[in-house]
């Protein structure tokens, strides 16, 4: 069977595209990919549009070549990718709803963002046109006897996004669920069209803000691929330990916050002390207690100093230090148990099917993390394991976190220990011509991608995409059989960003 690489060379390349190839193909070799993620060889990496065009990333399972293949598409209809693999169903919607695209036999033509409030149609596109009044969003009908549906949301009652959940139940257990997102649509990729690169590494970083040390490090590997920018050795370090505080801040925030959804708010509250500790010390170090706008293209704005540095060591040795008994007292604590151990089961092929990254993935035996392949520096110098489990519940979900703490916390520190010294920052200028520059950076959820063409030093196109755009129909298939009431332990476990799937 012919591989990725081969695909690529029967299409047209595009050379300024780095630092994976490009290739415009035609409609035959479009449904080839389809037809290959359908059989499970490659995994979808991402699914996104241009007024005229479409494009689909997809990396090889057995090689972890990454490729992108593109489709013109002049009479704004394209083959369908969701009709043979669901992953992209909602990312052809999202097409549809931005740039008047429209997935030629796609299963689902609902609109997705467009919630018929922004006043026209396709605002991305090139036939803006007025909105039409168009019918209610209809829910997916489940038949039976005695079933009956239960509405929850777009306001909940925590702090938290919003997102509506049609449950359809049978007595306490939940036959159906079907998400209806949209709610956080920020038109992030309308502001990015002709943003300076500063400003639009400023929207980056606000996609989803608990991620905004991520988002803006892919953003800024994408715009240093595009240019060939190399950036200082001291800012690649600081870069990856600025992302590990994430990661640890938001894994002890998930494990608390997962506690309290079974009733047990004695771990959320010593889980949020640590939390608090490292918050605390990236504000000490970096000025912001999320270390936002740290991250920019060209390497870093702020440097790292003794008092900094003295905070992080202060934090890193001290999570050890209380962290394992709040781990014991999770794993002995037996109405935790029962209420985690086999709830929202995610199977193997799901997860392999979806391509889930992160924890959700890991969780069920997909071992797939950004750092380890196709990789990135500092992280082929640091050592670290990417832990998964089989079992694919809540419990699995809240141990993988756990591991990736004691990992982060090695990580931390092996960092300080070898922080290079050096500049922090590289000048970033505006090259002649398009170029186009992609990145795959592992967040706390799991891989984050971003794809973009600069042209003149402004952006042209940049699009961004969150691991919850494959987590989000996972939570769906998890809480099948599974009773109402274990829905917020569910989808807590799943922690998937609103804001980042919304755009």
């Amino acid at each position: 069977m012919p591989s990725l690489i081969d695909l690529m060379q029967e299409g047209r390349t595009i050379q300024q595209h780095s630092p994976w190839p490009r290739a415009v193909v035609d409609a035959h070799l479009w449904n080839f990919a389809a037809s290959e993620l359908a059989q499970g060889r490659w995994s979808l990496l991402g699914l996104w549009g241009e007024p005229s065009t479409v494009h689909m990333a997809i990396i090889d399972r057995d090689t972890a070549d990454i490729a992108v293949v593109s489709l013109d598409c002049p009479d704004r209809v394209y083959p369908s990718v969701g009709k043979y693999h669901p992953p992209g169903l909602r990312l052809e919607r999202t097409i549809n709803d931005l740039f008047g695209l429209f997935a030629q036999d796609l299963p689902d033509s609902r609109a997705w963002l467009d919630h018929n409030r922004w006043g026209v149609r396709f605002p991305l596109g090139d036939r803006i046109g007025a909105l039409s009044t168009t019918a209610p969003y209809r829910f997916l009908a489940a038949e039976g006897d005695g079933l009956h549906q239960i509405a929850v949301g777009p306001v909940h009652a925590g702090i938290i996004e919003p997102g509506h959940f049609r449950f359809t139940a049978s007595g306490e257990t939940v036959v159906r669920l079907e998400q209806r997102l949209g709610y956080t649509h920020k038109g992030i990729e309308g502001l990015m069209r002709g943003a300076s690169v500063e400003r639009a590494a400023q929207l980056a970083g606000r996609v989803s803000g608990d991620s905004t040390v991520a988002y803006a490090y892919a953003f800024s590997k994408a715009v240093e691929a595009a240019l060939q920018l190399a950036v200082p050795d001291r800012a690649v370090w600081l870069r990856a330990l600025l992302a590990e505080l994430e990661r640890l801040a938001n894994h002890l925030g998930d494990i608390g916050a997962i506690c309290n959804d079974a009733s047990f708010g004695l771990m959320q509250a010593h889980c949020n002390v640590l939390r608090e500790d490292v918050l605390r010390a990236a504000n000490t170090a970096f000025g912001h207690r999320l270390m936002r706008d740290v991250i920019v293209p060209g390497g870093l704005v702020r440097d790292l100093d003794e008092a900094g540095q003295a905070a992080i060591r202060a934090t890193l040795d001290n999570i050890p230090v209380r962290f394992p008994s709040l781990v014991e007292l999770y794993d002995n604590t037996a109405s935790l148990q029962d209420r985690t151990v086999g709830t929202g089961v995610v199977t193997a092929a799901l997860a392999k099917q979806y391509a889930a990254g992160g924890y959700v993935g890991r969780a069920s035996g997909r071992a797939f993390d950004a750092r380890r392949a196709p990789g990135y520096p500092p992280y082929n110098d640091l050592l670290f394991e990417v832990p998964v489990l089989d079992e694919g519940d809540v419990n699995a979900r809240v141990w993988i976190r756990i591991r990736e703490v004691e990992q982060s916390l090695s990580l931390a520190n092996q960092i300080l220990d070898r922080l290079p010294g050096g500049p922090l920052r590289v000048p970033v200028g505006a090259a002649a011509g398009p170029r186009e520059g992609m990145a795959l950076v592992e967040g706390f959820r799991g891989d984050i991608m971003v794809w973009l063409r600069l042209d003149g030093g402004r952006i042209d196109r940049c699009h961004l995409r969150d691991p919850s755009w494959f987590q989000w129909p996972l939570l769906e298939a998890a809480i099948e059989d599974n009773i109402v009431a274990d829905f917020p332990l569910c989808n807590k476990s799943f922690n998937c960003s609103y804001s980042g799937q919304d755009l």
